[in-house]
């Protein structure tokens, strides 16, 4: 399947939205709470988006992956944040990189990624219940660096910390 990238506009928010949820479905489903993928959690997604692609903060990198007019991928990074202050190991941090299935091992993911880091040095998060997305991410030099958060949200999913 061939695909193409871009830089999305205010116009892909809501399919962009859609993407979102639906990925977190397939991969965190078995996860998460019967409820968590509720009407809100889809409205919240879409503020989320349409404040992304409005306001464009500095420093964020948004890219897209597109097939036959659908959206089926998209990369989020920019400045790394912390809570209270606390030191980052790397300045940039990936967000989100998420890609249809159908579109796993197609090549989308990883021009995605080098869309939206580069070759930069970075930091992101990742559940631990996740060896596809770990696998993915150690081939293109990430190491765990020993850091863990829960999210009470999601108590079945610990995120851990990898840097290149």
């Amino acid at each position: 399947m061939t695909y193409v990238l871009r830089v999305p506009d205010l116009t892909d928010a809501p399919e962009i939205a859609e993407l979102h949820v639906s990925t977190w479905r397939e991969t965190y489903g078995r996860l998460l709470p019967d409820d968590f993928f509720d009407e809100e959690h889809l409205a919240g997604r879409q503020r989320m988006w349409n404040h992304i692609l409005t306001r464009r903060p500095e420093g964020l990198r948004v890219w897209i992956a597109e097939t036959a007019g659908r959206i089926v991928g998209f990369g989020l990074a920019g400045p790394s944040y912390g809570a209270g202050g606390a030191a980052l190991p790397r300045e940039l941090q990936l967000f989100a990189l998420y890609l249809a299935s159908d579109l796993h091992g197609s090549g989308a993911g990883q021009e995605l990624l080098e869309a939206v880091l580069g070759d930069d040095p970075s930091m992101l998060w990742v559940a631990r219940e996740n060896p596809r997305a770990i696998g993915f991410y150690r081939r293109n030099g990430f190491e765990f660096d020993g850091v863990e958060q829960a999210d009470p949200a999601a108590p079945k999913i610990t995120d851990a910390r990898m840097v290149r």
